[in-house]
């Protein structure tokens, strides 16, 4: 990758940042935020292609969007319904990673898929 290819790439990657991170009631910091702020999105991402609960359908998590705080993730804002609570925001990234790797794991083994009779 020349060094046009890496400004162009680093300058998209900041912006998605930038829209991730105004989810986010805290500010992230270190050297994990991106990879934190793209691990939530994508769980808002796998969140809106299935459901958490019968309160945060589908339909509610792409019109209201989540929250992240502190110590939960809300639908909506921060005072919304909570879809879980954590003891640090650590607890809270490692759940999020965990989710969105057993749904990718949970597609590319093709579980939890109604199997079609040839």
């Amino acid at each position: 990758m020349n060094d046009l290819d890496y400004a162009a790439y680093t300058k998209e990657r900041e912006k998605e940042f930038n829209q991730i991170k105004k989810k986010f009631t805290f500010s992230l910091r270190g050297e994990d935020k991106y990879y934190n702020a793209f691990q939530c999105a994508k769980f808002e991402k796998h969140l809106i292609e299935n459901k958490f609960d019968y309160i945060t359908t589908q339909k509610a998590v792409e019109k209201e969007g989540l929250c992240f705080n502190k110590y939960s993730i809300t639908l909506g804002h921060e005072y919304g319904h909570d879809l879980k609570r954590f003891n640090s925001p650590k607890e809270m990234f490692g759940y999020i990673a965990g989710y969105n790797d057993a749904i990718n794991n949970a597609k590319y083994y093709g579980l939890g898929q109604a199997k079609v009779e040839a």
